[in-house]
């Protein structure tokens, strides 16, 4: 098989992207694993992950690496947070915020299964539910369905990230506002964010998420 390393524990395994298994055979839904001169690799789908989408899409900065220490607001079940996992190795670790019990449960099983990713069933607009357990970070990854996205990165930012850290953002239009163009709502949220980071990368995720906006921020104060 053909493998091109795309950045640092991100690959193109003939053309489809994959991580390195971190729990060798353990899948998180269902997806494909390739074993490639004794080293178990993992498909990542685009159309399950926004951050996959994003690096099909062209991405050009990986911000998060081996050792690094991410903060996943809006964890859901786990997928892209394994696959950060993946990454980021035993030395990193992902802090996962969920705020829905159903969705907890099932991420409950994927972190028991992996050392580097820590559960918290949380509210992502209160900060100090779980402050104590998160300290600083180098990266802030988010993907919420809320209207105040904008707001709530800002806010964890400004309590969690590291000066110089990075920031990665879905943005949904259609939680924001459904009577506005998204084209309208990611350049008055990105006004916003401006005021707070430089804006790196911007990302229009068709085909594989509509009316979706992956933004790649660096944290300036």
């Amino acid at each position: 098989m053909k493998i091109e390393e795309k950045f640092k524990g991100v690959f193109f395994i003939e053309g489809r992207l994959a991580t390195r298994n971190l729990v060798k055979d353990f899948k998180v839904h269902g997806e494909r694993l390739a074993s490639i001169e004794g080293v178990q690799y993992r498909y990542w789908d685009p159309y399950r992950s926004k951050l996959a989408a994003a690096v099909i899409k062209g991405m050009k900065e990986m911000p998060i690496k081996a050792g690094s220490r991410v903060l996943y607001l809006g964890a859901a079940a786990g997928v892209t947070p394994s696959f950060i996992s993946d990454i980021v190795g035993e030395r990193g670790v992902v802090y996962c915020v969920e705020f829905a019990p159903r969705s907890m449960r099932d991420l409950l099983y994927v972190c028991e299964k992996r050392g580097n990713m820590l559960p918290l069933l949380a509210d992502a607009r209160k900060t100090e539910q779980y402050g104590e357990e998160v300290g600083k970070v180098d990266i802030i990854y988010e993907d919420v369905a809320q209207p105040d996205q904008e707001d709530i990165m800002i806010k964890n930012a400004q309590k969690f990230l590291r000066r110089g850290g990075y920031a990665i953002l879905a943005i949904k239009s259609q939680s924001v506002d459904v009577t506005k163009q998204p084209k309208e709502i990611y350049e008055k949220l990105l006004g916003r964010l401006e005021k707070h980071f430089e804006i790196l990368e911007c990302y229009e995720l068709s085909p594989f998420d509509k009316d979706h906006l992956f933004v790649l921020m660096k944290y300036t104060q």
